[in-house]
């Protein structure tokens, strides 16, 4: 699926320049003060979280094609819409309309993924996704660094019209891809069944817990390095240079080994012990006063927080997939992609309040957090794989995903992949 790897690089370049360059522009050419832009953001993000699974549940009664096509360029229209921000309100406006937008694509784009790639290889596809979108921002984001370094209304204006046509060249490409055939909705079930589904939605929040890491590199190191270490400022440019290189290069190999459910919750076990080891491994470093040894320990961390997140990644999209209806996908993935939004939303301000002021300790809070919610993933799924809404469409829920027929794993239709007769997939 060449068309859907290219449209997602390209939107993820557009991204790239937008996440570097957005908050100097709303604050120097707009001039919004943070707390406003802040705002801005958390209103937007809170609304599109909700939004995303309204606009994917649309994905799966209308096509999820065309509804993607629509959303990116419905998110290029509320780029260009950012040019014209001039006030607090209309800020507020357009962040939610971007939010929306953006959210709802995200599930769009899984619905489709979902019906065009064999459930066996759903997780290694996502992943080849991931790592070229992990490509594409920071080819964007070295773009934005240049309006950076240039500072001018014009240059920041610039950067927004790229986003903007980044996302009309990825509308234009989806459209090239082969369709979905819409769901219809049975009359006995509900609109949204993702909302009655509790397992799965205890599923989605434990993700989103372990998204918490997201908000690390882009605002709680910076700070924590600069404030609390010895280390020199520009460590943070090679902390995320090793990151972003570590994903390009390894996400891949690192979600093969996902198989099916179990080794997927395994992997969210041990994504909580790395990203708790890693959260320990920070707090170490601003211990002394030594330049080197804090850049040091500061750049285990981030290995180990980088492996973690893959593995995270791997387990997460495998469980998000592999316990979603047929049919169903676009609204369950609006549910589980909205960890990400809520994570943007409320990361910033619960982990600068725990790490800042917290300190050592906070680091120590926060590794509790990552490895109580991996932990706990496992008995959830388990807990989803024998809830009786998996064997009962009329109740609404999730028809079961996987069977035991003769030792072997069955997938939706009946169909054996061969890629999971080495770990069955067992329910009730």
């Amino acid at each position: 699926m060449k068309r859907l790897t290219s449209a997602q690089l390209i939107s993820s370049v557009g991204d790239g320049a937008y996440y570097v360059s957005s908050a100097l522009y709303f604050t120097l050419v707009v001039g919004l003060s943070p707390a406003q832009v802040g705002l801005g953001l958390t209103a937007g993000w809170a609304v599109g979280s909700v939004a995303g699974i309204a606009l994917g549940h649309v994905a799966d009664r209308r096509g999820p094609k065309g509804t993607a096509v629509l959303l990116a360029l419905g998110t290029a229209a509320s780029v260009t819409a950012f040019l014209f921000v001039g006030s607090v309100v209309t800020f507020v406006i357009a962040a939610c309309v971007y939010a929306c937008f953006q959210c709802g694509l995200g599930a769009a784009r899984q619905a489709l993924l979902a019906g065009l790639i064999d459930p066996a290889e759903r997780t290694t596809f996502r992943a080849r996704l991931q790592a070229l979108s992990n490509a594409g921002i920071a080819i964007g984001a070295a773009l934005g660094g240049i309006a950076l370094a240039l500072g001018t209304r014009e240059a920041f204006l610039t950067v927004f019209v790229l986003d903007a046509l980044a996302f009309v060249a990825a509308a234009l490409v989806l459209r090239k891809v082969p369709s979905v055939a819409p769901v219809p909705a049975r009359e006995d079930e509900p609109s949204v069944a993702v909302l009655r589904d509790r397992p799965y939605a205890l599923l989605a929040l434990l993700n989103m817990v372990m998204l918490l890491y997201m908000p690390l590199f882009s605002l709680v190191l910076p700070l924590w390095i600069s404030t609390r270490t010895a280390a020199p400022s520009w460590l943070v440019s090679a902390m995320l240079v090793l990151n972003t290189a570590s994903v390009v290069v390894f996400q891949v190999r690192v979600a093969r080994g996902v198989t099916g459910l179990r080794s997927a919750s395994r992997y969210a076990r041990y994504a909580g012990l790395l990203l708790c080891f890693s959260c320990l491994v920070f707090s170490f470093s601003a211990m002394g006063e030594s330049a080197w040894a804090a850049a040091l320990v500061l750049l285990l961390g981030a290995a180990l927080q980088v492996v973690g997140e893959m593995a995270q990644a791997a387990g997460s999209w495998e469980i998000g997939f592999g316990l979603a209806p047929e049919g169903k996908q676009g609204q369950y993935q609006g549910l589980f992609g909205a960890g990400a939004a809520i994570a943007r939303m409320l990361g910033p301000v619960l982990l600068t309040g725990l790490i800042l002021v917290g300190g050592a300790a906070g680091w120590v809070v926060l590794g509790g957090l990552f490895l109580v919610a991996g932990t706990l993933t496992g008995p959830v799924v388990r807990w989803a794989e024998r809830s009786s809404q998996r064997h009962d469409p009329k109740d609404g829920g999730a028809v079961a995903q996987s069977e035991q027929i003769d030792g072997e794993a069955v997938v939706g239709d009946g169909a054996v992949h061969p890629e999971r007769r080495r770990e069955v997939e067992t329910v009730g």
